[in-house]
């Protein structure tokens, strides 16, 4: 069984920066990804993350950046640029059986953590 605990959320003004934390435990696992969700609407893909390679959506490219420290199983969002519009909960996602082209999909995702607010006021 993996958990998978994030840190880092909080208050920030526009244009500011934040950096969230995952910590993956019980095993590793191949896959690991960011996805966020806004009040009222559905829960979005951030970026993920396996084996070194790495993909983020649009709307973040450029400003978030996704990485991991394989050491420590510990997963990374550093997000610069920050805009209202990115206020939202992140939750870390982790797969150890996740095909490349199903990777932006919440469902394909067997670990899952609590969430973390991220708040951007203008």
């Amino acid at each position: 069984q993996v958990q998978l605990v994030e840190s880092g959320g909080g208050l920030v003004q526009a244009g500011g920066s934040l950096r969230l934390s995952c910590a993956a435990t019980g095993r590793t696992v191949s896959t690991m990804a960011w996805f966020r969700q806004a009040p009222g609407k559905e829960r979005e893909f951030v970026a993920a993350i396996r084996r070194g390679n790495s993909i983020h959506a649009d709307s973040v490219k450029g400003r978030f950046t996704i990485s991991r420290r394989s050491a420590d199983n510990t997963v990374y969002l550093q997000m610069n640029s920050l805009k209202p519009e990115d206020t939202a909960v992140y939750y870390c996602a982790a797969d150890d059986r996740m095909i490349w082209g199903l990777i932006q999909i919440a469902t394909h995702y067997d670990y899952w953590g609590q969430g973390t607010q991220v708040t951007v006021s203008s």
